[in-house]
């Protein structure tokens, strides 16, 4: 009998050799990259423009909520892939409790869409 932990000695020796690449481009391109930064180089940028205003600054919470709201949305209907996938073999029952699921989940958006959550205005 074969101990557990060679079962997984192919995920460990992919594991180092991605460290090794991953190492060896990160060092590589220290070597071989021409290190000499300049002013404008070490500028702060932002999204095509000069940096301005202080990034300690308060954001409205409208911002806050709509991200929030929509990592909810996207993880459930993530959901929505591997029962796509599997709707074959698990049947009517699969089919309806997602059906239930997918309920909920339009309950839900359209009580954020009435209390105005998703409004920026």
């Amino acid at each position: 009998m074969q101990p557990v932990l060679s079962h997984y000695f192919p995920i460990i020796v992919f594991a180092a050799i991605a460290a090794l690449i991953g190492l060896a481009m990160v060092f590589g391109s220290v070597l071989a990259a021409h290190q000499k930064p300049y002013p404008a180089k070490l500028a702060a940028y932002e999204c095509g423009f000069e940096a301005f205003g202080d990034a300690r600054r308060r954001f409205d919470v409208r911002f806050y909520l709509v991200a929030i709201l929509f990592i909810v949305f996207d993880v459930e209907v993530a959901f929505l892939f591997p029962w796509a996938v599997s709707l074959a073999r698990i049947g009517l029952l699969g089919f309806f409790s997602m059906l239930g699921f997918l309920a909920v989940l339009t309950v839900g958006f359209i009580y954020e869409w009435n209390k105005g959550a998703l409004d920026w205005e």
